[in-house]
């Protein structure tokens, strides 16, 4: 078997030169340069201004409020993908298919889509507005309805990575667990948790990764109130129309580092899961 990086008999040595070259050049151009552009003009005007702006009260709470989010939105969409990687994987039933199909919709379908189904579902003009505004209760321009839409657009992350290595697993230690004793918890815990924790923890990270920089989905959904429902991708967009350069990119400079530290961990869990 020819081993990677040992060029074929005839090969030029212009050519992987060359590919490389073009993947450097492309990656410095498309990837390195924008994010080096970005804290360059967040600390543009020193370190204070930086610090002044996510002091900001409003940039505060764009913030919270993403943080918050993505601490409903992650914990369910954890619960929700194993059970239905569990269910797929180990069950046959009628609408398996179906229940496959309806995990990866959010993969097909534009976050505007969805938050406008929501809106339309939810609002108060729409299909529950009424009774929800009989009950005195509020869903869309509200922490509910960003996290409804959060919730749709992140739901497949977990499942589509765990799904396929319990296929792959199969169920014979499961089975042998239950042969020897084993509770429901005990199986779940002992035996098909560990098998499947790296992927999980991948899926986690691509969930906690999408939620926060969610935007056309919650930019329907949210009203994108100032200081109240704006988070903090909907924030950059309102400093920015707010002709506030350097505010914006501080903003961003957030969202960018969170984007790296979640592209870190998912390289060590890729090594870890292939290991």
């Amino acid at each position: 078997m020819q081993a990677v990086g040992v060029m074929a008999p005839g090969q030029s040595a212009w050519v992987p030169r060359l590919l490389i070259g073009v993947a450097v050049g492309l990656t410095l151009l498309i990837v390195v340069a924008p994010l080096v552009y970005i804290f360059a003009r967040a600390f543009g005007e020193g370190w204070q201004v930086y610090a002044a702006n996510l002091m900001h009260p409003a940039t505060r709470n764009a913030i919270w409020l993403t943080t918050i989010t993505a601490l409903i939105v992650v914990p369910v969409n954890i619960a929700f993908g194993i059970a239905a990687a569990w269910a797929v994987a180990r069950f046959r039933f009628p609408g398996r298919g179906l229940l496959v199909t309806a995990i990866e919709i959010p993969f097909s379908i534009s976050p505007i889509i969805a938050g406008i189904c929501y809106l339309l579902l939810y609002g108060r003009q729409g299909l529950l507005g009424p009774w929800l505004q009989a009950n005195d209760l509020q869903v869309m321009f509200a922490l509910p309805g960003i996290v409804l839409v959060t919730m749709f657009v992140t739901a497949p992350f977990v499942a589509r990575e765990v799904l396929p290595l319990m296929q792959a697993q199969g169920s014979e230690q499961e089975t042998a667990a239950v042969t020897l004793g084993a509770s429901g918890w005990q199986i779940f815990t002992r035996v098909t948790l560990p098998n499947i924790r790296w992927a999980l923890l991948y899926g986690a990270v691509l969930c906690t990764a999408r939620a926060v920089g969610e935007f056309g989905g919650v930019s329907v959904v949210s009203g994108n109130i100032r200081g109240q429902t704006n988070t903090l991708p909907l924030h950059v967009e309102l400093l920015f129309n707010d002709l506030n350069a350097t505010g914006a990119f501080a903003a961003a400079s957030v969202l960018t580092l969170l984007a790296l530290v979640a592209l870190v961990v998912k390289a060590v869990l890729e090594g870890r899961r292939a290991a």
